[in-house]
């Protein structure tokens, strides 16, 4: 148990000794902790105890609060433990530690009603890829700050949920949803040397149909599928990014201002979503740890 080895091997009343506070930090539990243990005459299954929950909880505010009992109890195996689900889950309700849990809430930035030309269903609900740039999906979402909205476009390869492109505006016209797709392109290339086809699935909004979107697609002979009209179903894996953005980020913050909300947005994309959140459906790796399995097999 961490608290005995520190207790009995590293902070021995020595000169030379390591401090409590260090040797915590690089085992990742806490000092008060520890004193707590030192105080307390427990016995040894409540002192196993309670290290398991300074090391749950050590997890827990490392994955911002966001992670429940499958993901903590994946890191903790990852970390040497052997441990199983159920007995994380009960220790996480017993010492009240939960995931952040999503709110519903109605995505208002699909304006259906054009008269641009619409591309059939390709995907049909099927988001499976059997690699990189096969499908790439997208969406616009919206986060309210004290300055008025701030428009969020995604583009999300379906094989490994990387964000492989994104923009954020003020304005919902056409550039934002343009200028993550130039992302996407600018990141991954052409996709004329991917290989195969690759289709790009959104809704039928204008910013989706309008002349310059659908010429950008055509340019690098990228087929474009849409869902049908107000079913979110047929993009249900972006909306998904969308929910956990929100339940993750958004729901607990206060954004005064518009480049408060991109600066906040940008940072939980580029380094806590891609390179650190574990996924569940990638075998509770990080989508960029998962693309690079991919490449190294």
């Amino acid at each position: 148990m961490k608290f005995r080895f520190i207790s009995e091997k590293l902070v021995p009343h020595e000169a030379g000794a390591f401090s409590v506070v260090d040797c915590c930090r690089v085992l990742g539990v806490s000092h008060s902790g520890y004193y707590r243990w030192r105080r307390s005459p427990v016995s040894a299954r409540d002192a196993r105890e309670a290290e398991l929950v300074e090391e749950i909880r050590a997890i827990h505010e490392r994955s911002r609060r966001v992670y429940g009992s499958p993901r903590v109890c994946d890191a903790l195996v990852r970390e040497g433990r052997r441990i199983n689900r159920k007995t994380v889950a009960k220790a996480m309700r017993k010492a009240g530690i939960r995931a952040k849990t999503a709110r519903k809430f109605r995505v208002a930035t699909t304006d259906s009603r054009h008269a641009h030309p619409t591309a059939p269903n390709l995907v049909g609900r099927d988001f499976s890829s059997e690699g990189p740039n096969r499908l790439w999906l997208t969406d616009i979402t919206y986060v309210a700050t004290g300055e008025g909205f701030l428009y969020v476009a995604g583009v999300m390869d379906a094989w490994s949920r990387s964000i492989v492109g994104w923009s954020m505006s003020d304005s919902l016209d056409a550039s934002v949803a343009l200028d993550a797709l130039g992302m996407a392109l600018s990141r991954r290339g052409s996709p004329s040397g991917f290989g195969g086809e690759l289709v790009h699935h959104s809704d039928r909004g204008v910013q989706y149909a309008c002349g310059a979107y659908r010429e950008l697609l055509a340019r690098h002979g990228i087929a474009a599928s849409m869902s049908r009209v107000g079913d979110c179903y047929d993009n249900a894996m972006k909306e998904s990014f969308w929910a956990t953005l929100k339940k993750e980020l958004v729901h607990d913050a206060s954004f005064a201002t518009l480049d408060a909300a991109r600066s906040a947005i940008f940072e939980w994309i580029e380094v806590f979503y891609q390179r650190e959140r574990s996924h569940s459906a990638l075998g509770y790796l990080s989508p960029e740890a998962f693309e690079a399995a991919g490449r190294r097999n």
